[in-house]
């Protein structure tokens, strides 16, 4: 489904954090040495509420910036924004067709 509406996909181990700041270095460091290839401040509540009240639930997140650390670049929020905001026709379209499947 991804490949037929151009969203590229990726497998990995999602880390849930509460936020609502962004990750450290060191967080980001630690994180990778217990195995995590994303990090992110949603998506593990909801998964875990929905399994509380016996609900089928899947998972998909759109990563929408590189973590502390990772680049040279300085986390900016406005430019996580803007990615998410670029991506959001796509994303949505995603979603679509994963209802529909399923």
């Amino acid at each position: 489904i991804a490949e037929e509406v151009g969203v590229a996909t990726k497998r990995g181990t999602y880390l849930y954090v509460k936020g609502p700041n962004y990750e450290t270095k060191a967080e980001i460091k630690a994180f990778r040495m217990i195995g995590g290839d994303s990090v992110g401040m949603s998506t593990a509540p909801e998964l875990m509420e929905a399994a509380r009240l016996g609900i089928r639930s899947a998972a998909v997140s759109l990563i929408t910036n590189a973590a502390a650390g990772v680049t040279d670049q300085k986390l900016d929020h406005a430019e996580v924004k803007e990615a998410a905001e670029m991506k959001k026709g796509e994303f949505a379209e995603l979603v679509k067709g994963l209802i529909k499947e399923f």
